[in-house]
């Protein structure tokens, strides 16, 4: 197949280019590269069957030669970033998804879009089923990221039902690995960057909140396979092990051999104060469960950040 991974540089787009293209498929990468490092593609740029080109798919998205598949992965991801990119993080959730898929119609593609566990907001229902329709303030804080992603998956069902666009939706539950930037703001680079400067954990609020960490060989494979399937609407994938922060930072603290502790700071508005997926579609539809546990996923990523910041 002809791919094109709209997000190609960033955490878990250039993970998608390195699966596609081990598989021997041709891969199409852009990034404008405001999230995303040139760093993660850096070892597939002489690669057989493998393009970069630099460009904000908020703009009119042109590539040359037919198109089999149109991931669009691109957008900013975490607090920091698209609390910095805001009006680009809109952009990207709405013109960006419009002119993926426009290249996708153009094409008679199919289209995955990455969504997120976002779209349920703080929410009020455990763990989130796809059927649930989120408690999401369109005003608050994270308004840019969450309504967004709503935004697009609204736009991908319409072109599913008007154009029909043979879509994929993938609601993607704090995902971790390698690649991911040390400064990005989510817990996973937090913890881990403090951890191995010896320096305390910040908690925010008093721990008690809860996220489901899926590690990114676990979420790929769940991509891949949904790609294969005949499902247009959401499917979660992530890991349904639920563990608060707090626990969280003692995990990493024992991981790192860090002393240094953990200090606690007032909880941001509108954090989720729990996150779990239901994953009974993923599991009818794909065959899908994450194989890799905590321990393992974390000693994996820790080892990488390590790298980075000897580096």
């Amino acid at each position: 197949m002809r791919i094109v991974i709209t997000g190609g540089a960033g955490f878990i787009g250039s993970h998608l280019c390195d699966r596609f293209n081990r598989e021997g498929h041709e891969v199409v990468a852009i990034d404008n590269l405001i999230t995303g490092s040139l760093a993660n593609i850096q070892h597939l740029m002489d690669a057989v069957g493998f393009q970069f080109i630099n460009h904000d798919v908020s703009k009119y998205i042109s590539v040359d030669g037919s198109v089999d598949v149109v991931m669009h992965f691109a957008s900013p991801a975490s607090p920091k970033s698209y609390t910095e990119f805001a009006i680009q993080t809109l952009k990207v959730g709405g013109l960006g998804t419009h002119n993926a898929l426009g290249l996708a119609k153009a094409n008679r593609s199919a289209f995955v879009l990455a969504s997120t566990s976002e779209v349920y907001g703080d929410p009020e229902v455990h763990p989130q089923p796809e059927t649930y329709r989120g408690n999401v303030s369109c005003t608050g804080p994270r308004a840019m990221y969450d309504e967004a992603k709503r935004y697009a998956e609204a736009m991908t069902m319409s072109y599913h039902r008007v154009h029909n666009i043979d879509t994929r939706i993938v609601r993607i539950f704090n995902s971790y690995g390698q690649r991911m930037a040390l400064d990005d703001g989510r817990v996973v680079p937090n913890f881990v960057g403090q951890a191995l400067r010896g320096e305390p954990l910040t908690v925010y609020g008093d721990g008690s909140q809860t996220r489901s960490f899926c590690y990114v060989s676990d979420l790929i494979a769940g991509i891949v396979r949904l790609i294969g399937a005949q499902e247009n609407g959401p499917v979660n994938i992530g890991n349904p092990d639920e563990i608060s922060i707090l626990d969280f930072a003692k995990k990493i603290n024992e991981l790192t051999d860090n002393p240094a502790g953990i200090v606690h700071q007032p909880l941001p508005p509108d954090d989720p104060t729990r996150r779990c997926p239901d994953i009974t579609r993923a599991r009818r539809l794909l065959d899908w469960t994450p194989q890799v546990d905590l321990d393992e996923g974390m000693e994996k990523t820790i080892a990488w950040f390590r790298g980075e910041i000897r580096d």
